[in-house]
Formats: C-alpha cells, sequence, structure tokens
C-alpha cells in the first residue's frame, strides 16, 4: 500500500499514528501564572541534546478554553518552564486519567489522586512518585505545520531520579518499566533489554 497523506489513506484509523512506535510519553507537569497546576501525557516527547540535556515535546490540539493551543503549552507561555516527568507500568492509569480534556481550573494532581512534589530548580510542581523527573527552562517554542501543532524545548536544569532506580550506578529501566505509547489506543511496556557496542568500541 502507499498512499499520501494529503489524499488520505483510506483505512479506519490514520496508520501515521501506528508507524513511529514505540515512543516515550513525557508526562508533562506545568503551573500557570495564578498558580494553578497541570499535568498532561505527551508521546510526541524524547531527548535531543546531551551537552547541556535537552528535551522537547510536541502538543498538536487545541482546548476551547486555551485559544487554539492546550492547558501545558498555555501554561508554559506564561512562566517558561515544565517538567517532564517519566511513565512507569504501574502509573498507567493515572497517566491515562490525566489524558483526558479537563477545564484548564482542573487539578490534575488531585483528579487522580497522584503525589505531588515540588520542583528544585523552577516553580512548577512533579509527580513525586516518578521514577525520574526533568525540571526545565524553556528555550524556543516553534510553531510547525498544522493549525495547533507546537514544538517545546527545554533545557534540563534539575533531574530527580527515584532511589529504587538506581543499580550499582545506572538508571535501570528494568526497576521501573517505561510505559511506550504506540498508536490508536495501543500501548506497550518495556519489561527486556539488551547491549550492542558500538564498531571500534
Amino acid at each position: 500500500m502507499f498512499y499520501r497523506p494529503v489524499d488520505g489513506h483510506g483505512l479506519p484509523h490514520n496508520p501515521f499514528n501506528a508507524i513511529v512506535t514505540p515512543r516515550p510519553i513525557g508526562w508533562i507537569s506545568t503551573r500557570g501564572a495564578d498558580g494553578s497546576d497541570n499535568l498532561a501525557p505527551y508521546s510526541f516527547f524524547n531527548g535531543v541534546a546531551y551537552v547541556p540535556p535537552q528535551v522537547m515535546f510536541a502538543s498538536t490540539g487545541a482546548k476551547p478554553d486555551r485559544d487554539g493551543t492546550k492547558d501545558s503549552v498555555a501554561n508554559i507561555r506564561e512562566t517558561g518552564v515544565f517538567c517532564a516527568n517519566i511513565v512507569e507500568y504501574a502509573m498507567k492509569d493515572a497517566m491515562n486519567q490525566t489524558s483526558g480534556t479537563w477545564e484548564a481550573t482542573t487539578d490534575e494532581f488531585t483528579l487522580a489522586d497522584i503525589q505531588k512534589s515540588e520542583c528544585d530548580q523552577i516553580n512548577c510542581a512533579r509527580v513525586g512518585a516518578a521514577p525520574a523527573s526533568l525540571e526545565c527552562k524553556v528555550t524556543q517554542i516553534v510553531k510547525i505545520e498544522g493549525a495547533h501543532n507546537v514544538v517545546v524545548f527545554g533545557e534540563v536544569v534539575g533531574v530527580h531520579l527515584r532511589d529504587d532506580c538506581l543499580v550499582d550506578g545506572i538508571f535501570d529501566v528494568l526497576q521501573y518499566n517505561p510505559l511506550t505509547r504506540l498508536g490508536y489506543r495501543d500501548y506497550s511496556v518495556v519489561r527486556d533489554k539488551f547491549s550492542l557496542a558500538r564498531p571500534g568500541e
């Protein structure tokens, strides 16, 4: 099968959603200028640089009460900071609860009964029990093609690691089993890993 996205795919569901997978999930916490906290998952999320450490996430929709964007981006535009929390398999239901289109005044930490902790370097809440949380200061907000598509880049200025995820000095993903997004309503979990040495190493 071949199709041009501009012509449509003719399938019951968009296959593109399931092609670039698995995708890590950035559970993005933000705080508005009014002090209200927000927490929402984004599967267009990844690390983009080591030095200085940087991450990105993309917001691809809008809410009627947020003037052409979502709560996360609206808050980030006000404050210039966000926290990217890593989602473990055990938190899948809480994460899913925070994915709803809730009113801007809704505190998803409270809604989903999630432990809230304060960040260290930025004025923002974080998921207290997350395997890792990355405190970020925004470096760029880039509008890309599409009505509501925005990419947010942030420099990581603080890193929280849950103690039980550190094994012999290594942050071990098998200690918490990362949740990943596949597409449609499908997810997966990392329960296996292997190592490869690059040529010449």
